[in-house]
């Protein structure tokens, strides 16, 4: 049965098309890291406004010629990831037999699930830009958070949401510091690209880290307008003293990061 599962995941995910979209997706999610660096090295120099987060991205890419069509492209990359992942939820890796037992086959599937919901949201997400209808994220995660905030069992389940956010944040820090990340990776891989992956992982660790710790505030607080996600937490930081330097940093650990999903596009394990 598990044979079959293995053979199952195989034909599926190393199908010519479905894996060049899938491996398209990591391109696009590399290229959307990069303008989110870039807005936010703009926003610390003080020469562009705008969100520093997936939102500003892909409004930045429809504003540019021929923008609409490339995103019409990357909703279908990043709708083509999500499937993939939603194989692997579903029937576990092809390439990565386990060896360790069930409980590490059962992390490896809620991981997979995980990342599928987040590749739905930016197929979502970019197929609004390209449909001319896209909003801002800070502002829904804001006025989401506004709702919850009504109620006290809604204000518990936004901590709680910050604190898995954190954790998530704490994971990919571990990831880049330890890095566990090339195990994702095809072959051996060269120092450059485990420098990128190092650097990369723990700088959006950081990141991630830091708009988890804004929502816990914000609902600590009673104030929604502070759990803004990603642009919050650069735009906070960006607040702080030598919150210049500080969030030009984190742009460049941003694009950094960008630059390894190019080389996920090629080597990871699918």
């Amino acid at each position: 049965m598990a044979d079959h599962a293995s053979s199952t995941v195989a034909q599926v995910a190393q199908n010519s098309v479905f894996e060049r979209f899938a491996r398209a997706g990591y391109v696009v999610s590399g290229l959307l890291h990069l303008a989110i660096g870039y807005l936010a090295i703009r926003i610390a120099l003080g020469s562009g406004g705008g969100s520093a987060d997936q939102s500003g991205a892909l409004a930045a890419v429809a504003a540019k010629p021929g923008g609409i069509v490339a995103l019409w492209v990357a909703a279908v990359a990043f709708l083509m990831m999500a499937l993939w992942r939603l194989v692997e939820t579903a029937l576990g890796r092809s390439t990565d037999p386990k060896s360790q037992g069930a409980p590490s086959e059962v992390l490896d599937r809620v991981k997979a699930f995980a990342l599928a919901v987040v590749y739905f949201g930016l197929a979502y997400s970019t197929f609004g830009f390209a449909r001319g209808a896209g909003k801002s994220t800070g502002a829904q995660n804001a006025g989401t958070s506004a709702r919850l905030m009504q109620t006290g069992a809604g204000t518990i389940a936004l901590i709680a949401a910050g604190v898995i956010i954190v954790a998530v944040g704490g994971y990919h820090i571990y990831k880049g510091a330890s890095r566990n990340f090339l195990d994702d990776l095809k072959g051996k891989s060269s120092d450059l690209v485990r420098r990128l992956g190092m650097v990369g992982y723990i700088a959006k660790g950081l990141a991630i880290a830091g708009a988890g710790v804004l929502v816990i505030v914000a609902a600590s607080h009673s104030e929604p307008n502070k759990a803004t996600g990603l642009d919050g937490a650069l735009k906070t930081l960006g607040a702080q003293p030598y919150g210049a330097a500080l969030l030009t940093a984190a742009g460049l650990g941003i694009i950094t990061y960008g630059l390894y999903s190019f080389a996920m596009a090629r080597y990871t394990k699918m």
